[in-house]
């Protein structure tokens, strides 16, 4: 059996009493470590379930599947995912390949940003679809994603905008040497979101084009939703370049525009701190 067990947000406890059974008993337990991260790392986690896991990056799940599926028809495996496990389309495809050989599976599902950002206030039916903001480089640039934001602010729907994240990333040189020397673990800021947003919103308008959203648009920084320290900030999408949120994971919701009289009063209770003295850190919890 192949169980994909979610493991929450916040810390080694929020694995559900489920979850910690399956874990206790399978032959070989996997940890999926680059499409997110929990607040503690990989020691914290062995220590809590007594057992020891195997570090599963995006290169073993996606080209080396037939490894982690190796007799789990004849034993148990299980895969653990930070969130819930269909977080990504990652997992259903390691479902789509296990179904393919055979081999049974369950899922044992968690809290995911998904759910958890309405602590914010917000009302998780009012959000439309859920875009992605990658890291920019000098020749990579998309700007795509901003028209989902436009269709949804259109239908007075919230957008969440998950955050980049860079783990075991090579640079173009290593990549093309093919050297096994990877980049230190980046997670995009709410600063940095921010920022990157707002030359979206330049480039538009020197395009002769109004953007749908402005130096003015009410938003919401989220940082280590589910952890006992998370951090949420409301303000202006000008505020969120500069709003001190500590380290990783971070989230950005940029609001549909009319708010229920309930969400104003929410968001009343996250004022924007005030701005820290120097860029906010990327760095996170060592897999």
């Amino acid at each position: 059996m192949l169980y994909l067990v979610g493991l929450g947000l916040g810390d080694a406890k929020d694995i559900t009493v489920k979850g910690l059974e399956v874990v206790r008993r399978c032959s070989r337990v996997y940890l999926e470590a680059y499409t997110s991260v929990l607040t503690v790392g990989k020691d914290a986690l062995e220590e809590f379930y007594g057992r020891k896991l195997i570090l599963a990056d995006r290169e073993d799940v996606e080209q080396e599947a037939d490894n982690i599926l190796k007799d789990a028809d004849v034993s148990d495996v299980a895969f653990l995912v930070v969130g819930d496990p269909f977080g990504a389309t990652t997992h259903s495809d390691l479902i789509l390949r296990a179904t393919s050989l055979g081999i049974p599976y369950r899922v044992i599902h968690n809290a995911s940003i998904l759910n958890a950002v309405g602590c914010c206030g917000l009302q998780l039916y009012k959000f439309g679809e859920t875009v992605s903001i990658v890291f920019w480089t000098d020749t990579w640039r998309p700007e795509s994603f901003f028209d989902k934001v436009k269709k949804n602010r259109q239908n007075g729907m919230h957008t969440l905008c998950l955050l980049d994240i860079k783990v075991k990333e090579q640079s173009l040189e290593n990549l093309i040497k093919g050297r096994k020397i990877y980049e230190p673990p980046r997670y995009m800021t709410v600063n940095q979101a921010a920022q990157q947003l707002l030359e979206v919103i330049r480039n538009q308008r020197a395009r002769g084009e109004e953007p749908a959203v402005t130096e003015e648009t009410l938003c919401v920084g989220l940082a280590r939703v589910g952890a006992e320290d998370q951090q949420i900030a409301a303000g202006t999408l000008q505020q969120m370049c500069s709003v001190a949120l500590g380290g990783p994971l971070h989230s950005l919701v940029i609001t549909g525009g009319s708010l229920h009289p309930l969400e104003v009063e929410m968001l009343s209770l996250f004022p924007v701190p005030e701005a820290s003295s120097g860029p906010q850190s990327t760095e996170g919890p060592r897999p």
